[in-house]
């Protein structure tokens, strides 16, 4: 996985720093800000997702009946 700029399906914004190791189960962890666009500015706090999540599709726009969508990354590396 590259540190860098990530943008999530949802359009924020997150700049990845690390990746981490869960104290207990040893999962891969990663590290990252998460860019406030109302204050523009990046947040103080870190925030941390599980591996297998940060980089799993998501289903987009389905039908009201839960069919179609548009598959997608949840967080697309968009640079340094």
């Amino acid at each position: 996985m590259k540190l860098g700029i990530y943008k999530h399906y949802k359009w924020s914004i997150c700049e990845v720093i690390g990746i981490a190791k869960h104290s207990e189960t040893l999962e891969d962890t990663i590290v990252y800000k998460h860019y406030d666009a109302v204050k523009w500015q990046w947040e103080m706090t870190l925030r941390v997702r599980p591996k297998t999540v940060f980089e799993e599709k998501v289903i987009v726009d389905p039908a009201k009946d839960g069919t179609g969508g548009k598959e997608v990354e949840r967080f697309m590396y968009i640079g340094e």
